[in-house]
């Protein structure tokens, strides 16, 4: 369950106290960015070392909403991926509408990036971008994240996508309470229709819908050191 501020970190980190499996990431969301300084690096890093925090996130740029300016976006993701190698934990990463800033910002990170992360550097998370975007990520070591998009109408293109990408480097996510998939559009979005995002990836594959469950499980204990 990934951030977006400082308050939704305490809250995710008291709901994870609350309910057996659920883990949390903590993190600032470009579009919380705007006030980002050295006492916030502070704060996540006394909020990364709660034992059910497994990831840094949700972090990364958006370019399309533009509610923080575009060095203060970049600044932020930079030393919130620092964080991440300190700390030997994976990222969450948004991107909207800034591939190629964000590409050469991960780009440049991966080379520097722990061994203990080899091979899971983190998640593009809500995937929307293009397949060669999504190659240039695989080959850094980062997951694919998919959610309610994927079963939209009119999403043929990043459906194209999603059947391109091995399934070993693919997840399931919700967003929520965001992009409820096709059949629950204009509903609040929940971890429960994650089935109908496995649906349509098993769909794309040729796969049994069971063993689409299965690998993007794996997948997702890869990452996060679950397993």
């Amino acid at each position: 369950m990934p951030a977006i501020d400082l308050g939704s970190c305490h809250e995710a980190l008291e709901l994870t106290e609350r309910y057996e499996g659920v883990q949390a990431a903590v993190g600032i969301h470009p579009n919380s960015s705007h006030d980002f300084s050295q006492p916030v690096i502070d704060a996540l890093r006394a909020l990364a070392n709660h034992r059910n925090v497994l990831a840094i996130g949700e972090i990364g740029l958006d370019y399309y909403w533009d509610k923080s300016p575009k060095p203060m976006q970049k600044m932020a993701l930079q030393r919130q991926l620092e964080l991440a190698s300190s700390l030997e934990l994976p990222v969450i990463i948004h991107n909207r509408a800034a591939s190629c800033d964000i590409m050469a910002i991960l780009e440049a990170w991966a080379s520097t990036a722990p061994a203990q992360l080899d091979g899971r550097l983190g998640v593009l998370h809500s995937f929307s971008a293009s397949y060669e975007i999504a190659a240039r990520a695989l080959e850094l070591g980062f997951y694919i994240g998919f959610t309610g998009p994927l079963t939209f109408k009119n999403a043929d293109a990043l459906r194209q996508v999603a059947s391109r990408l091995p399934p070993e480097r693919l997840l399931i996510e919700t967003d929520g309470p965001f992009l409820a998939p096709q059949q629950k559009r204009g509903k609040r979005n929940e971890p429960a229709y994650v089935r109908y995002i496995n649906e349509k990836l098993a769909e794309l594959h040729g796969v049994a819908k069971a063993d689409m469950a299965r690998q993007t499980k794996v997948n997702a204990e890869r990452l996060f050191a679950l397993a």
